[in-house]
């Protein structure tokens, strides 16, 4: 059972390579060699832009380095995060206490993010606050399938833990004074039948279940590994042989989910 619940990394043997770098994962973006990664990563945003008018106001919370720009459409787009990288729009944002006003934005934008954060709850309280009514917070994360969990304890990159309670806004989920702690439980916890009972303020809209090989033979997008560059066409077959195994065992097989949620008044 303790394979199921819970499995704590351990940074020492971290197989990973760069963890944390941002400027070294954003010159490696920016020279585009990785053709895996474009490609993972255009799947990963351009998906939103069914739920985005081309005219939104909209924000990226936790960007990293900044590669949604490259794929969300909407004009009056803006990349923040914590730290005050350059290629940022807006710097020095804490995604629990964000300085936009209240109901400014249509949508919101979290890849990959929720899953780091120590107290998750108050995230969705503020995307909530600074979202319109009926505006859309786009969520991409991760998703402790049984392969996800082989593939953590294997790389041990990041840990997992189902034992903590999320919907309790005292519980501490990850390491407040680590901002690169992760618990990849979170978005499993989360987004379950449990979800609309603690928040009647929000309707999910849509929820899927993505990725296995295209995940798998990316590169990593800030922590780096092994890859075999492939084209596109390759990137394209490999893409269906993932929606042919998680349409027949997503819990088996998906690495991340994508999950759209609507303020409601």
């Amino acid at each position: 059972m303790k394979f199921l619940s819970n499995y704590d990394r351990g940074m020492s043997d971290n197989l990973m390579h760069h963890e944390g770098d941002l400027i070294n994962a954003r010159k490696l973006w920016l020279e585009g060699l990785n053709k895996n990664l474009f490609f993972l990563l255009q799947s990963r945003f351009s998906w939103m832009n069914h739920f985005i008018g081309q005219n939104s106001v909209g924000v990226e919370l936790g960007s990293g380095i900044s590669a949604s720009k490259n794929f969300i459409k909407a004009k009056n787009f803006y990349t923040s995060d914590f730290n005050n990288s350059p290629w940022l729009d807006v710097k020095n944002v804490n995604a629990l206490a964000t300085p936009f006003i209240n109901d400014s934005q249509d949508f919101v934008v979290a890849s990959n993010m929720i899953h780091h954060l120590a107290k998750p709850s108050d995230f969705f309280q503020e995307a909530w606050r600074i979202l319109k009514p009926g505006g859309v917070l786009l969520i991409q994360e991760v998703h402790t399938s049984i392969s996800m969990r082989l593939i953590l304890r294997i790389m041990r990159h990041e840990g997992y833990d189902e034992r903590i309670n999320v919907f309790d806004k005292d519980s501490i989920c990850n390491d407040p004074n680590d901002l690169w702690s992760a618990n990849c439980s979170i978005p499993k916890l989360f987004f379950n039948k449990d979800f609309t009972k603690n928040y009647s303020n929000w309707r999910i809209v849509h929820d899927r279940k993505v990725e296995f090989f295209t995940f798998l033979n990316s590169g990593g997008v800030t922590a780096k590994t092994f890859y075999l560059p492939l084209p596109t066409i390759l990137l394209k077959f490999f893409r269906y042989i993932d929606y042919l195994l998680i349409k027949v065992a997503p819990d088996i097989f998906a690495l991340q989910r994508r999950i759209v949620i609507q303020k409601m008044i």
